[in-house]
C-alpha cells in the first residue's frame, strides 16, 4: 500500500509525511527543502549541521555534499534537521561503503569519497542514465592523461547556479571547483549522486572518450577526436541560437 506524502492532523490541516530527495540536488537545495517541509526560517538546516555531529569521512572535512542520499525520507515523530540529515548520511554510508563501491573504488585507485566525487559530476553531465558510463570513462581518459576536467558542472556549482551556457569568463574564475583551471577532481561532490551515477563511477564503460556535448536532447556525442568535437560543439550552439531567435519571435 502506498504511503501518502501528506496526511490531516487533528485540527483539519494537511501536513507531510515524508520528504522525496531527488537525484543529483545539491545540499544547498537539501537543506532549502527540510527547512521547507518542517515550516523552519530559511538557512536553519544549515545551522544544525554541528548540532547533527554527522558521521562523514575524514576527506569530507564536514561538509556533507555527496553524502545527502537521495531517497524518501519518512518524517516521523517530532522531525528535526539533525534526525533527517543523519538519515541521509547513513544511507549513504551503507551504500557507499559496502564491498561493492569499495572493492569497485580500489580497482579504480580511488578512495571512496573521489569515488562518490566523480559520480557527483557523472550524475550532473549525464543526460540518461545509458550515458553515465560513457561520462565516467572520460572523466577517467582525462585524469589518466594529466588534462583538465573542463566540466561546465563544476563551474555552476562554484557559481549557485544550473544552466548549459558556459561563457569564457566563466572558466576563468578563481575557484577551487574550475574545473578549467585546476587539475584533478574536485575538492568536493558536488551533488548528491543516486545509485546508478555510482555505479557509473565504479564501473565505468570502455572507451577512449575525452569529449562530449548533448547537442539535443537524446543526442550525446562522444568522441576522443578534439576536431570532431568542436563540430559537434558549433552544431549545438547553432541549435541555441536557433531556439533563442525563436523564442523571442514567439514573444
Amino acid at each position: 500500500m502506498a504511503v501518502p506524502l501528506l496526511t490531516t492532523d487533528d485540527e483539519g490541516e494537511s501536513r507531510p509525511t515524508s520528504l522525496v530527495i531527488p537525484e543529483g540536488w545539491r545540499a544547498t537545495q537539501v537543506y532549502a527543502a527540510v527547512d521547507k517541509v518542517l515550516a523552519l526560517p530559511a538557512g536553519t538546516t544549515k545551522k544544525s549541521l554541528v548540532k547533527a555531529n554527522l558521521k562523514l569521512p575524514n576527506d569530507a572535512e564536514g561538509n556533507p555534499e555527496g553524502y545527502l542520499f537521495p531517497a524518501t525520507y519518512p518524517l516521523g515523530e517530532n522531525p528535526t534537521p539533525e534526525k533527517l540529515l543523519t538519515a541521509m548520511v547513513e544511507k549513504a554510508n551503507k551504500r557507499f561503503t559496502g564491498a561493492p563501491v569499495a572493492a569497485g573504488a580500489q580497482r579504480n585507485a580511488l578512495n571512496v569519497y573521489q569515488a562518490v566525487t566523480i559520480a557527483s559530476i557523472v550524475q550532473a553531465e549525464a543526460a540518461t542514465e545509458e550515458d553515465m558510463g560513457k561520462v565516467a570513462r572520460v572523466v577517467f581518459n582525462r585524469l589518466e592523461r594529466g588534462m583538465p576536467l573542463q566540466m561546465d558542472s563544476t563551474i555552476n556549482y562554484a557559481l549557485g547556479r544550473s544552466t548549459l551556457k558556459t561563457t569564457a569568463a566563466d572558466t576563468k574564475i578563481d575557484s577551487p571547483y574550475n574545473s578549467y583551471q585546476r587539475m584533478g577532481l574536485p575538492p568536493t561532490p558536488i551533488a548528491n549522486p543516486g545509485d546508478e551515477a555510482m555505479s557509473a563511477a565504479i564501473n565505468p564503460t570502455p572507451g577512449d572518450w575525452l569529449y562530449f556535448v548533448t547537442v539535443k536532447p537524446g543526442d550525446t556525442r562522444f568522441t576522443a577526436d578534439y576536431a570532431e568535437h568542436q563540430r559537434n560543439v558549433d552544431e549545438f550552439n547553432r541549435l541555441q541560437q536557433s531556439a533563442s531567435k525563436k523564442a523571442e519571435a514567439a514573444k
